[in-house]
């Protein structure tokens, strides 16, 4: 079976891990970190002091809560993925084309990623709907957060959408953003379980906001620059040779 309808192609296999640094980057974002607190109180029903003395049955409530939470945006993030995926696939003769634009629109997303180009990527556009709160309440507030939060989570975003695209299947792609909520979701969830220790790496995030979107930012622009100059379907073709024992079809 051809390196290009396997689930491990090697599109696939090169963007998974920029997918999964995205949902990391995302998550440490000025406009996310600061408001895990309050997310986590929000889905669970505990304050703060709560989560940070979290013990026994308390703690299968905030797991279950942050989880429920992370459901919620991952159902709305991979929607889009296959979305974009199967777009892909419709206009696979257009592959060459579809590079160069996506690549050129990666750029200057991680441009503006990094603060370089000031525009409506800076500015905050969310949803201020209150689900009910608790674990009733913590699907909704994740797909809330999946539809209406995109000032720092929309350039990561839209380049994994990007990359989701390339797979040139609703199946890869979805698969592609199941990765990215992957980098997105686990800190939320190690957040809840051990809040008392994290506020420390928190801090240490909050205090290096510009090297984290600095980095954030060089790794979309390098993604860019790769599809633009066509090294990232060089890079794709060598994977699919290398991959070409796999036979686990989509």
């Amino acid at each position: 079976m051809n390196g290009n309808t396997t689930v491990l192609s090697g599109a696939l296999i090169l963007a998974i891990p920029v997918a999964l640094f995205g949902g990391l980057v995302s998550f440490f974002s000025p406009c996310v970190l600061p408001l895990v607190p309050g997310y986590l109180s929000y889905v669970t029903g505990f304050s703060a002091v709560d989560l940070a003395e979290a013990e026994g049955r308390r703690r299968g409530r905030i797991l279950a809560g942050s989880a429920l939470f992370v459901t919620g945006f991952t159902a709305v993030f991979v929607s889009e993925g296959a979305l974009f995926g199967y777009f892909g696939a419709q206009l696979l003769s257009h592959q060459q084309v579809i590079n160069q634009v996506t690549g050129g629109l990666t750029v200057l997303l991680g441009l503006a990623f990094m603060g370089i180009l000031p525009g409506f990527t800076q500015r905050e556009v969310r949803s201020h709907r209150k689900p009910v709160v608790g674990l009733l309440g913590a699907p909704v507030l994740g797909v809330v957060f999946g539809v209406g939060w995109t000032p720092c989570i929309g350039p990561t975003l839209a380049a994994v959408n990007f990359l989701a695209s390339q797979q040139a299947s609703a199946g890869r792609g979805a698969l592609l953003t199941v990765f990215y909520c992957v980098g997105l979701g686990l800190p939320f969830i190690a957040a809840a379980l051990a809040f008392r220790k994290v506020l420390g790496a928190f801090g240490w995030v909050k205090r290096h906001y510009q090297l984290v979107m600095r980095l954030g930012g060089g790794m979309l622009v390098a993604v860019g620059i790769l599809l633009l100059t066509g090294v990232w379907t060089h890079l794709v073709y060598q994977l699919q040779v290398w991959t070409s024992g796999f036979s686990t079809g989509v």
